[in-house]
């Protein structure tokens, strides 16, 4: 265990600590106080007693650890919604992302975490205090880096001064996805076709149904198709074997999802005639009749 590496002490009520490990640290808990230097001897996966005998798990901390335990002045995306658009959106090692709407900052943080070092997250902010509290997020969990901030409004565009033309590490141009949380996304379709690239995927967040027909009228008119609308609800279980049923309370509705895709450049016109191979309709041709498939007696 390393000075600054970040660690999840669980006390056995299921409470959780995300701190930072430094071998001078003392926490103090209602369970009790912990010296990290016991946390360093027992390691990830061991345990540790605090001065009054209350026994705390040490964890590595998972990426859902990570969104859980920003600090917050925002509603944050749920990790329900979280994990359907990284994969929506194709987000992994390498990819070029751009979000506006950075709140809290606990998307940002996923996609941080998945785009990798080899990756970039351009996100943009309007408001001041959402722009400082995300980056601080981001640089508690040691992500900043892998994060372009921009503080302004993309009704201007995603191209601010704070961008340098041409260096990837804060010019958003031909980005590989987009993703907007913000209260007008049929506002900001121009701009967000301008920063992606042809076929890209994008998404929105939104909490209201009239806000969808909004965005899908605009969208009628804009470049990009294939939509997708959904909500994801998760309902969890009580892990009791003899008297398995739901929980009592759930976590529904906290927003829906709308997807689509960049509609790509100009169709391509067909080569000319000469430059085709023989025709199918040639007679002799192996497939002008259709595929050859074997039959039974083959």
């Amino acid at each position: 265990m390393k000075q600054g590496d970040l660690i999840l002490l669980v006390s056995p009520k299921g409470k959780r600590y995300l701190r930072r490990f430094d071998p001078e640290t003392v926490l103090h808990t209602q369970e009790g106080m912990i010296r990290f230097t016991d946390v360093e001897r027992a390691g990830s996966g061991g345990a540790v007693t605090t001065h009054i005998g209350h026994v705390f798990r040490i964890l590595r901390p998972s990426t859902y650890d990570l969104i859980k335990g920003v600090k917050r002045s925002t509603q944050i995306m749920y990790p329900k919604e979280i994990g359907y658009v990284i994969l929506k959106l194709g987000i992994g090692p390498g990819v070029r992302v751009v979000e506006s709407g950075s709140g809290s900052g606990g998307l940002t943080l996923a996609l941080a975490w998945h785009v990798g070092d080899t990756g970039r997250v351009y996100t943009f902010e309007k408001r001041p205090e959402f722009y400082t509290l995300s980056g601080e997020n981001l640089d508690a969990v040691g992500l900043g880096h892998r994060v372009s901030r921009h503080n302004c409004d993309i009704a201007e565009g995603f191209f601010p001064e704070s961008v340098t033309k041409g260096d990837p590490q804060s010019d958003p141009t031909d980005a590989d996805a987009l993703f907007l949380d913000v209260r007008t996304p049929w506002d900001y379709l121009d701009q967000a076709a301008a920063v992606v690239r042809p076929g890209a995927p994008v998404g929105f967040l939104l909490p209201t149904t009239n806000q969808i027909s909004e965005l899908l009228w605009a969208m009628e008119k804009s470049p990009f198709e294939d939509i997708e609308v959904l909500e994801i609800l998760v309902r969890r279980y009580k892990p009791v074997p003899e008297r398995l049923r739901p929980e009592d309370r759930m976590v529904a509705h906290t927003g829906f999802l709308v997807f689509a895709r960049h509609g790509g450049r100009d169709v391509c016109p067909p080569l000319p005639p000469a430059d085709f191979p023989d025709s199918l309709d040639a007679p002799g041709h192996p497939e002008a009749d259709g595929p050859n498939i074997p039959g039974p007696s083959d």
